[in-house]
């Protein structure tokens, strides 16, 4: 059950839904309320991961970028962006409960990507195909699955024809 809880003060009138039927006081401002479920936070991520890594098609070579790629291309201001973005997936993986070893394997894989990429030309062709944001969803997608917050996208095991 979800629970949406609604303050009537004013214009910045506070609202925010929390899965459990928990209500706390002072939540988000009305305009970035959503549902803070694991099964739409991950959606969100997924989305995220897909802009900035895979977005669009290069063509001739039938590569896949995203906006990572783009913002890396202008020095400095666009590898700070990219690292800031690519962080927000960390931190969404640290309030959905994720092990300090998750939260610490995909903050290095976002470093990584940040310092890598800060090196003009070559630093772009690798954040190109490094992708940080797909590899830490997939992660905490994993991690999710594995420990029971979240229903696996696929089905393990041997199918059986059944005739008659």
């Amino acid at each position: 059950m979800t629970v949406t809880q609604a303050s009537p003060a004013g214009r910045f009138a506070r609202a925010e839904t929390f899965p459990g039927g928990e209500a706390r006081p002072g939540g988000r401002p009305q305009f970035l309320s959503a549902d803070l479920g694991p099964e739409a936070s991950l959606a969100r991520l997924e989305t995220l991961a897909h802009l900035m890594d895979t977005a669009f098609v290069i063509p001739g070579i039938n590569r896949r970028v995203g906006f990572d790629a783009l913002i890396g291309l202008v020095p400095v201001i666009g590898d700070v962006a990219g690292m800031v973005i690519s962080s927000y997936i960390v931190y969404e993986a640290r309030r959905l409960g994720a092990p300090r070893w998750l939260v610490t394997r995909m903050g290095l894989n976002v470093a990584f990507d940040g310092l890598i990429g800060a090196v003009p030309v070559a630093g772009d062709l690798f954040d190109a195909a490094f992708k940080a944001n797909r590899r830490n969803v997939r992660l905490l997608r994993r991690w999710m699955e594995r420990s029971g917050g979240l229903r696996p996208a696929e089905i393990d095991g041997t199918a059986t024809r059944i005739d008659g």
